[in-house]
């Protein structure tokens, strides 16, 4: 039987909360905040307000009844399983905070993509050090995958683990670069996947745990399209132990695959949330803005392009809510239906942004402009976690798998 994936009335309610809660409380502090440097005081924000712990049930807990969010927006459907990562509550968090405040919802989405390894795959010792100072907004996340070399081939990556020469026998030493890792430099803690074996492809890819004060860890910002951190790691015979594996050494690349299922998904939530900003933009200038003797909506090569944006936005947003209620719900297939949340909403959002500035003309080309900001926000999703054309490759093996 098909997973029912309409958004039911305590979700829509919930969302509606998210939004306002983004739009009073988080978006004076992302405001506040410098384009391309974590804002710390924004990831408190999130962890007070028990958003963070809204994405990992068993160990935040204790953390959301602290912040007192059982009552409150945070709280929202009833979340399930506890230890269960919902993939529901995960679009609907980023699209609804999307929507109000970009920044807010990147900061929750590094957050879930850096611990999400650790809730997946880590050890009790590793979940009880790290989980509740992310949960909390103490510490800041990340999940180091790409390389200079090794974008979108991840199973190609470089970074060499060698034995540690101290002759220890159950350590590493990593030695190599990251690139385009969101938070870096600045992160706390970061899942780092490197080659431990000889074997070639994916299957000699493990999963460490890196704290970001580690000997020989170092990085430098980048200065990106998009307002949010990225930068660069180097690893100069950073120290790792068999505690610091995230899994088994080898199944490095389960890891990261599983948490990017769970993430592709919310990525194309993400899009949808900037497109109805956009679009909600777009409706509102259109139904306001005067020229050849009526106001613009009423002119039909405007009004059949905003009905062309809505309803792709609509159909971006169902197929993003039809593959988390199919992830949440263990159904077969999670690999394409993820891969077709993503591509389909990115591309849509990419469409509808740019659709929304050529309706505004010259004024959403204005620096601080809503449409302006979303511009150069909607471009990267379309690459990270996998580019549009990874995604299309996905979908075309698995209708044949």
């Amino acid at each position: 039987m098909a997973t029912p994936f309409a958004l039911d009335p305590q979700q829509r309610a919930w969302s509606e909360d998210l939004r306002t809660l983004a739009a009073e409380k988080l978006r004076p502090l992302a405001a506040a905040g410098e384009p391309g440097r974590v804002n710390r005081p924004l990831v408190a924000a999130l962890g007070e307000l028990g958003l963070l712990a809204r994405l990992f049930p068993a160990e935040g807990a204790a953390a959301g009844a602290a912040a007192g969010s059982a009552t409150g927006p945070a709280a929202g459907p009833a979340a399930g399983a506890a230890g269960t990562v919902h993939a529901m509550d995960l679009c609907l968090l980023r699209e609804s905070l999307a929507r109000e405040c970009t920044e807010a919802e990147t900061a929750l989405a590094l957050q879930g993509l850096g611990a999400y390894p650790v809730a997946q795959s880590g050890s009790a010792r590793q979940r009880a050090r790290w989980m509740p100072e992310v949960i909390a907004g103490r510490a800041v996340a990340a999940f180091a995958l790409s390389e200079p070399a090794a974008g979108s081939d991840a199973a190609a990556l470089e970074l060499r683990a060698e034995p540690d020469p101290s002759g220890a026998g159950d350590g590493w030493r990593l030695t190599g670069e990251k690139a385009w890792i969101s938070n870096a430099p600045e992160a706390d803690v970061y899942t780092v996947f490197a080659r431990t074996g000889q074997a070639p492809g994916s299957r000699g890819v493990t999963a460490f745990l890196v704290p970001g004060d580690s000997a020989g860890l170092s990085g430098r910002g980048l200065d990106m399209l998009s307002p949010h951190p990225i930068g660069t790691l180097t690893f100069d015979g950073v120290p790792v132990g068999a505690g610091d594996v995230l899994g088994v050494p080898g199944g490095g690349f389960r890891v990261a695959m599983r948490t990017l299922d769970l993430f592709r998904p919310s990525v194309g939530a993400f899009a949808v949330g900037m497109a109805r900003a956009a679009l909600a933009a777009a409706v509102a200038h259109a139904g306001e803005r005067r020229a050849f003797g009526g106001p613009l909506k009423d002119l039909q090569a405007v009004s059949h392009q905003l009905a062309e944006m809505a309803t792709r936005t609509e159909a971006a947003a169902l197929l993003v809510y039809a593959a988390a209620a199919a992830y949440d719900a263990g159904e077969p297939g999670i690999a394409a239906r993820s891969a077709m949340a993503k591509l389909f909403a990115t591309e849509t959002a990419q469409y509808v942004v740019d659709a929304a500035v050529q309706l505004h003309g010259a004024r959403a080309l204005r620096r601080g402009h809503l449409l302006e900001h979303l511009y150069r926000e909607v471009r990267a999703p379309r690459i990270y976690e996998g580019a549009s054309e990874v995604q299309r490759t996905i979908i075309a093996k698995e209708l044949y798998r």
